[in-house]
């Protein structure tokens, strides 16, 4: 292994605590700040990230502190069990010692983490924004590559323009209230995205994890029900973003597709989310699906917020 880039002095550095959570917010928010113009990330989204069961604090997490104030926060987690590897960092501007810093450990824990579950190598992928505080060259200089794109997309939505829209025939929509409703949208979910980039298998216990089941609110979950066809597309949003409402999934059987199923859904979220005087929606989509969600969400308004790239670096295991 080799030697961590030294940290200035008057640098420290640690793990980081549920306690840490407002503070990363906050860092994160001022990152938000400078890449996207306002801050977007929720306490609630920090707090998940900081209680995932892939995560252990003390090897998977760190903070950099300058005296007294956060400057950089990096977070390492596996929910492969296998090579890939996933990493958030973040580090304010005019830091690079702390960022290169950050990196050898990060990179590091997670080819130990592949190790661990046996593979011969660590595909480790990291999300920035295409204009991020990142230094991009020291990171290709490290062996980073980009090898995917997403839009952010944003709608403006109000009660007049959108309306609650009747289904289609033979269609219903039901809200996840019960648990076995919340099964369902897990099993949906896993197999509708089978082959979207970058997929995951998890288990229910597991996908509840990842989505902070405990504070979910399952009202802005919804199942689509065909007559003839059962159950066949899911839409999973939440409400707890200042900035807007946003859709985490929306996912169609392939056995269900070309049935306008999921167009369907996202008018029923514009018009729900408007009634509940939220006046913009938004969410995350691949703009290499080959489902076409991307043209789907251009016919119905949304148009590119900011962009994000996935980063890929491939490190063998020793």
């Amino acid at each position: 292994m080799t030697t961590p880039t030294a940290l200035p002095t008057g640098l420290t550095v640690r793990p980081a605590a549920p306690d840490d959570a407002a503070a990363v917010c906050a860092l994160l928010n001022e990152v938000d700040l400078l890449e996207i113009g306002r801050a977007d990330t929720s306490l609630a989204e920090v707090q998940a990230d900081l209680k995932r069961p892939e995560v252990d604090p003390e090897r998977d997490s760190w903070l950099v502190f300058e005296g007294e104030r956060l400057v950089a926060y990096g977070l390492v987690w596996d929910d492969s069990g296998g090579e890939r590897i996933d990493m958030d960092h973040y580090t304010l501007p005019g830091r690079s010692q702390a960022a290169l810093h950050l990196f050898d450990l990060m990179e590091a824990r997670a080819v130990e983490r592949a190790a661990g579950n046996g593979a011969a190598r660590a595909v480790v992928h990291l999300h920035l924004n295409t204009a991020p505080t990142m230094d991009l060259d020291a990171l290709r200089g490290r062996g980073w590559r980009t090898v995917r794109r997403y839009h952010v997309m944003d709608r403006g939505i109000d009660p007049v323009r959108d309306p609650l829209p009747a289904a289609p025939d033979g269609v219903t929509v039901r809200a996840c209230r019960a648990e076995p409703d919340r099964r369902r949208v897990h099993a949906l979910l896993q197999e509708a995205m089978t082959d979207h980039f970058d997929f995951q298998p998890r288990t229910y216990e597991q996908w509840l994890d990842d989505i902070d089941g405990e504070k979910t609110d399952w009202s802005l979950v919804w199942i689509a029900h065909v007559d003839g066809l059962g159950d066949t597309a899911v839409l999973r949003s939440h409400n707890d973003r200042a900035s807007m409402a946003w859709i985490g999934n929306l996912a169609v059987l392939r056995r269900a597709r070309g049935r306008g199923l999921a167009g369907h859904l996202l008018l029923h979220a514009f018009g729900h989310y408007a009634a509940l005087g939220r006046d913009r929606i938004g969410l995350g989509v691949d703009t290499e699906n080959s489902s076409g969600a991307l043209g789907l969400y251009e016919r119905h308004g949304m148009t590119l917020d900011y962009a994000v790239d996935t980063w890929e670096l491939v490190r063998p295991v020793p």
